[in-house]
């Protein structure tokens, strides 16, 4: 039974106290989450031998030692171990296998001219920061790369992209540009940030006419690009998951599975917080992020809370001076609760001033609140989020700044 409005208190939280559950939060999350160990020293003795035969095996082929994203492999670079540590989790520490496997990688990066494709420019502004793109970091300072293919549904975009052979070839080279530019952020040393994390959004992906681009940009990553993905989200999953699933598996190891997460629609925002902050969260999926918030260095970090189902919550932003402008952003993963915002001034006798008035956001909403408030009292800002229609617990966060006045 759901419970009434009526029958429910407002839990007030200050700014200290959402910060302090911000931060058990982020602990208990990313806890579990953990990059595989490319330093020599955390090796086990199987794994160190393989190593060293990958290196006798390079020093002894016939062909020029390989470099790989500028790495010399033979030198005594410590990112070349990275490196080669990355082909050899890729074929389970067999040497050989590995070995093998970075020849061709190596030949097809030649071939493909895979070390300048990111200058490049391929004809795809459309789908920047569309179908695929680097968007800021997860909680451990991975870069994060988010793919969505439902702007395809529409059959005039898919034929501009995927019409012929000719175009296809080229969108996949589009997509190998995506890839070497999150690499680039990479640190690719010992005890460094070494991989990425992929976001999927399956939401209108038209399945069967992306199976042959699907197929080949799977078989291309995992045979040139290994251990480069830390973790691969996947994230409004439609019933016909299962059926995908079954369609790309024969084309993924074992090791590449493991590194699933799904989340169904209604779950976006929720999922996503266990790996990436709020603020590095783009809007569409529950976030504070807009794309021209890291123009101008690391965005401004957001307080997290959570609602109960059934529950009211009150924020408290206490401390306002006089004359000073407060600008906030908030945003609730799933929406679908009542927003209030409210000015209570300190002074006695001072009437209490309605900033937004109590108003229902849908589930369809795709933008954080935002707004400026300046105050010509003292006082404090409430913000108001009432989940009470709902059993549903859900994530949500704000960030603030106060302008006190020059005058």
């Amino acid at each position: 039974m759901e419970v009434s409005p009526a029958t429910t208190k407002p839990a007030k939280r200050s700014l200290i106290e959402s910060l302090k559950e911000a931060a058990s939060t982020t602990l208990g999350r990313s806890s579990s989450f953990k990059e595989d160990s490319y330093l020599t020293s955390q090796l086990k003795p199987a794994e160190l031998k393989a190593l060293e035969d990958l290196k006798k095996l390079l020093a002894s082929s016939s062909s020029a030692p390989p470099t790989m994203w500028g790495i010399p492999l033979l030198d005594g670079d410590e990112r070349a171990d990275v490196v080669l540590l990355k082909f050899l989790r890729a074929r389970d520490f067999c040497a050989a296998q590995a070995h093998a496997m970075l020849l061709r990688c190596a030949e097809w990066r030649s071939e493909f001219a895979a070390d300048g494709v990111v200058s490049e420019e391929l004809g795809f502004k459309e789908l920047e920061g569309v179908v695929a793109y680097m968007h800021g970091w997860d909680r451990a300072g991975h870069p994060v790369c988010y793919n969505a293919y439902g702007v395809f549904k529409n059959r005039e975009m898919y034929d501009r992209v995927f019409g012929d052979g000719e175009k296809l070839r080229r969108f996949l080279r589009w997509r190998v540009q995506i890839m070497e530019r999150g690499i680039r952020l990479l640190q690719l040393k010992p005890g460094g940030v070494n991989s990425i994390i992929q976001v999927t959004d399956l939401k209108d992906m038209p399945k069967r006419e992306l199976r042959v681009a699907s197929n080949q940009i799977l078989s291309l990553f995992q045979d040139n690009y290994p251990e480069m993905v830390a973790r691969k989200v996947f994230i409004n999953v439609p019933w016909y998951f299962s059926m995908l699933y079954s369609m790309i598996s024969p084309f993924l190891t074992e090791r590449t599975k493991s590194k699933f997460v799904v989340a169904k629609e209604g779950n976006v925002a929720e999922t996503l917080y266990k790996f990436i902050r709020p603020e590095f969260v783009p809007v569409q999926y529950g976030g504070l992020s807009h794309p021209e918030d890291h123009e101008n260095g690391p965005p401004k970090p957001a307080s997290e809370f959570t609602i109960k189902g059934g529950e009211k919550v009150n924020l408290e932003i206490d401390g306002i001076e006089a004359a000073a402008t407060m600008s906030w952003d908030i945003v609730v993963g799933g929406w679908d609760v009542s927003y209030a915002a409210e000015y209570v001034p300190s002074a006695e006798g001072s009437y209490t001033i309605s900033v937004e008035k109590a108003r229902r956001i849908p589930v369809t909403a795709e933008e954080p609140v935002r707004n400026v408030f300046t105050a010509w009292e003292a006082g404090k800002m409430v913000l108001s989020i009432d989940n009470t229609g709902s059993r549903r617990r859900k994530v949500a966060a704000y960030r603030y700044s106060v302008r006190k006045s020059s005058v």
